[in-house]
């Protein structure tokens, strides 16, 4: 799954290019790890304004839900939609049609397990300054406030060679898309066997990952800092196969 990002300092590649707030240089800097479970404020590239970097919650809230209890409850459950139940289930299903979004991070953080212990991973662009995670999202209004909230979810499908060893329980991993598809996956237009063209691992080739200090799981030092992405080695793990 991917419930766990870097959105430092995003630096996007010259084909793909949108225009960004005036607040975006302050609030970028704060932003080595968010963790899913604190719903954080993410930046995105949305269906609605694709041409613009956009905040949004993470955790999706259908535009059915009825009140703020339900939406906290079932925020937590939707930090990431899998690939291959995301047209059925009702919580997603009209979200994938028409509310596609990207969600650009400078890496992502990942568990291995080996032996009786788990290892944290930073994995990170090969070739490019920043993945492009697909995810949809959700316009919700609080009846009883007449706030309006945008909430979005990531995207997940299997894992490709790479993340097999290192997500190596559930197997799973970010959709993770190049700039042409991504650009396709904000057209609103699509039909659903189009989008469903799009839901493809990307190549091992085009992934870095690295191990990394346990600073990243830690409940009571700040893990929001630049040291939480920098290696970390654990001689009794073995190395991850090419």
């Amino acid at each position: 799954m991917c419930y766990h990002v870097n959105q430092f300092s995003l630096d996007f590649d010259e084909d793909f290019k949108v225009t960004v707030p005036e607040y975006y240089v302050k609030d970028s800097a704060d932003r080595h790890h968010l963790n899913g479970f604190a719903h954080p404020m993410l930046w995105v590239i949305a269906s609605d304004k694709p041409g613009e970097l956009q905040q949004m919650e993470w955790g999706l809230i259908p535009f059915w839900v009825k009140n703020a209890g339900q939406a906290a409850d079932i925020a937590n459950k939707t930090l990431n939609a899998k690939s291959e139940t995301v047209f059925e289930l009702p919580s997603f299903r009209a979200a994938i049609k028409q509310r596609r979004c990207i969600i650009p991070v400078t890496g992502f953080y990942e568990w291995r397990h080996f032996k009786s212990n788990t290892y944290p991973y930073f994995i990170y662009p090969e070739n490019s300054k920043v993945y492009l995670l697909a995810g949809i999202w959700e316009e919700w209004t609080d009846k009883e406030t007449g706030e309006i909230r945008n909430t979005c979810s990531i995207i997940t499908t299997a894992a490709n060679g790479l993340m097999e060893q290192i997500h190596n329980t559930k197997k799973r991993m970010p959709l993770i898309l190049d700039s042409a598809n991504a650009r396709e996956w904000l057209n609103s237009g699509l039909v659903k066997e189009e989008i469903k063209t799009l839901m493809n691992p990307l190549e091992a080739s085009k992934m870095k990952a690295h191990t990394i200090s346990r600073l990243v799981t830690s409940r009571t030092e700040n893990s929001n800092v630049a040291e939480v992405a920098a290696q970390e080695v654990y001689e009794e793990l073995p190395q991850l196969l090419s």
